[in-house]
C-alpha cells in the first residue's frame, strides 16, 4: 500500500504505481537517506575537476559548440547561472502542475543515483519544493528531446536560483517570491550543476508517462464500451472464446478476450439469439476486438517498460562513473522515449478507430440488427445520436493525424553540434490531447451502447454491464427525444477520462 502523504524513493527502484500516484495525487517524493553519501562523493569529484587543469565538458568549459572554450574557476558559478538563464527559452502554454511535479520527481530520481555531481543542497531543495508545493511554471514548447529537455528543465531550475516563475498555494509568483513564501532559499549553482539539471529526458519522460497512465485507463474502458456495443448490436460472443486466443498466443489478445468474456458473462441478450441468429459473422469492429485491443494492450505494456527504465535512469552529461572518471556521452538523447510515445499514439488512434466503427454500426439500421435509426425511438422527428457519431468520426480523424510518428523527424540544432535529435517532447505532449479526444469517442460509445442495450428491453445485458449502465444513468439519462446534447457528451468523455470503467466492473487488467 502506497503512503498517500509521501513516497520515499531508493534511486533506480521507482515503480509505475508510485509514479502514477505522484501524477494523480501530487504526493511529495524524497530520496532515502542512504542516497546522500554517493551524491556528495560525486559532487566532490566535480569540485576537484573544476579546480584542475584538464578540460572537462560543462565543468570548466562552455557548452555545445562552445565546448572548446575554457572557463576560469572563479567564473564557474556565473557559467552555470548563465546557462540556466539563456536556456530558459520555452514558449507556449505552461505544462500542468501534476506533470511538472512528475518532472521534478524524475529529476530527483536521476540526481539521486549519484552520477551527476550535484551538491546535496541542490537535491534537497528539489525535495523541499515538492514537499511544500512550489511548482515551477514550465512552458510546454521548446525541447527537441536531445541534449536533454534543455528549455523546460531550465525553467524548472530557474526557480531554484530565484528566477523564473512558480505556482504556490494557487498563485503564480516569481520564483524568488514562491521560494520565500514556502520558507526556502535559492541556491547558487556550483560546477556542472546547471548542466546536470537541464541535461536529461525528464520532461519528455514525464509527459509520456502522463500519456501512458491515461491511455491505459482508456484502453481498459474501451473494453467495457466495446462489450456494451457487442450486446447492443446483438453480436456473437463466440469470437472471444479462450481457445481462439491461445492458438495465436499473443498475450494482450488473450487478456482482452478474457476481459470481454467476464464483462459479458450471463447476458440475457446473448442467450436470446444464441440459437436462431442468421448472421454467420459480425463485422470486424465487434469480432476482432481481442485482436485489435490486444495489440494495443501489448504496445502500451511495451512502452510502459521503456518508460519505467527511463524514469529510473541517469540521463545527463558528463557522468561520474567507476574510479571517479568523468565521461562525456549521450544519455540525454531521448530516442527511447520518442519511440515509446509514438507507440502510445498508435495505440490511442487504433482504440479510437475501432470504437468509432462500433458507434457507426449502432446508429445504422442496416447494420445494427433491429435497432432504430440513430438509436432514437422516433427517428425522423428525432435525429438521436446522428451527429454524435459524426463528432466521434471527427475526433477519430484528428487522432489518426496526430499519430504520425515524431521520432523520424530529426533536424540539426546548436550549430550542427546536436545534429540528430529525437523530438520526444512534443511526441509525448500530443498524447495528452489524443487522450482527451479518445475519451470523447469512448464517451459517445458508452452513451450509444447503453441506449442500444436499453432498446433491447426487457432483455438485459450482463450483470456487470447493467451496473455500468446504472452508474451512467445517475449522471446522464436515456435519450428519449432530442435535446441539447453537447454538455452530456462532454460529461461522458470527462467521466471516462477520470474513471476506470473496469474498476467499476471489478475486472482486473494490469499494465505490467
Amino acid at each position: 500500500m502506497i503512503d498517500q502523504t509521501k513516497i520515499i524513493f531508493t534511486p533506480g527502484k521507482a515503480t509505475l504505481v508510485e509514479l502514477e500516484t505522484i501524477y494523480r495525487h501530487g504526493t511529495p517524493a524524497r530520496l532515502v537517506d542512504s542516497a546522500r553519501p554517493k551524491i556528495e562523493k560525486a559532487a566532490a569529484v566535480i569540485e576537484n575537476a573544476a579546480a584542475g587543469d584538464s578540460a572537462v565538458y560543462g565543468v570548466n568549459t562552455g557548452f555545445g559548440k562552445l565546448a572548446k572554450t575554457r572557463i576560469a574557476p572563479e567564473d564557474t558559478s556565473t557559467l552555470q547561472r548563465n546557462l540556466i538563464l539563456s536556456h530558459a527559452s520555452g514558449v507556449g502554454d505552461p505544462l500542468s502542475e501534476n506533470v511538472v511535479r512528475l518532472i521534478m520527481t524524475l529529476k530527483l530520481l536521476s540526481l539521486g543515483r549519484g552520477a551527476s555531481g550535484t551538491k546535496w543542497e541542490t537535491v534537497d531543495l528539489l525535495q523541499q519544493m515538492l514537499a511544500k508545493g512550489v511548482v515551477p511554471v514550465i512552458p510546454g514548447q521548446g525541447s527537441v528531446g536531445a541534449s536533454g529537455d534543455l528549455a523546460p528543465l531550465a525553467h524548472l531550475t530557474a526557480v531554484m536560483i530565484g528566477e523564473g516563475e512558480a505556482y504556490y498555494e494557487g498563485e503564480r509568483l516569481s520564483g524568488r517570491a514562491a521560494l520565500e513564501r514556502a520558507g526556502l532559499t535559492p541556491i547558487i549553482l556550483g560546477p556542472k550543476e546547471g548542466l546536470a539539471m537541464i541535461n536529461g529526458t525528464q520532461t519528455s519522460t514525464a509527459l509520456a508517462l502522463a500519456g501512458l497512465f491515461d491511455a491505459w485507463g482508456l484502453a481498459k474502458s474501451a473494453l467495457v464500451t466495446g462489450a456494451l456495443s457487442t450486446d447492443a448490436a446483438m453480436g456473437s460472443h463466440a469470437p472471444f472464446r479462450e481457445e481462439i486466443q491461445t492458438l495465436r498466443g499473443q498475450p494482450g489478445q488473450i487478456d482482452a478476450a478474457a476481459t470481454l468474456r467476464q464483462l459479458l458473462a450471463n447476458s440475457e441478450i446473448r442467450e436470446s439469439h444464441r440459437e436462431d441468429d442468421e448472421r454467420v459473422q459480425d463485422p470486424y469492429c465487434l469480432r476482432c476486438q481481442p485482436q485489435v485491443m490486444g495489440a494495443c494492450i501489448d504496445i502500451l505494456r511495451q512502452a510502459a517498460n521503456t518508460l519505467l527504465i527511463e524514469a529510473n535512469a541517469v540521463t545527463d552529461n558528463p557522468l561520474i562513473v567507476d574510479n571517479d572518471d568523468i565521461i562525456s556521452g549521450g544519455n540525454f538523447h531521448a530516442e527511447p522515449v520518442a519511440f515509446a510515445a509514438d507507440q502510445i499514439a498508435l495505440a490511442l488512434a487504433e482504440i479510437g478507430a475501432i470504437a468509432q466503427r462500433r458507434i457507426a454500426l449502432l446508429v445504422d439500421p442496416a447494420l445494427s440488427f433491429g435497432l432504430p435509426a440513430f438509436l432514437t425511438p422516433n427517428p425522423g422527428l428525432n435525429s438521436g445520436f446522428m451527429i454524435a457519431e459524426v463528432t466521434s468520426a471527427a475526433l477519430m480523424s484528428e487522432n489518426k493525424q496526430k499519430a504520425s510518428p515524431c521520432s523520424v523527424d530529426s533536424t540539426p540544432t546548436s550549430a550542427n553540434q546536436e545534429d540528430h535529435v529525437s523530438m520526444a517532447c512534443h511526441a509525448a505532449r500530443r498524447l495528452l490531447e489524443m487522450n482527451t479526444n479518445l475519451s470523447h469517442i469512448l464517451g459517445i460509445e458508452l452513451l450509444s451502447a447503453a441506449q442500444g442495450v436499453e432498446l433491447r428491453g426487457p432483455l438485459k445485458t450482463s450483470p456487470i454491464l447493467e451496473k455500468t449502465i446504472a452508474t451512467l444513468r445517475q449522471h446522464i439519462p436515456s435519450l428519449e427525444e432530442d435535446r441539447y446534447l453537447s454538455p452530456e457528451l462532454v460529461e461522458a468523455g470527462a467521466y471516462i477520462l477520470k474513471n476506470d470503467l473496469l474498476v467499476d466492473a471489478a475486472v482486473a487488467l494490469e499494465l505490467n
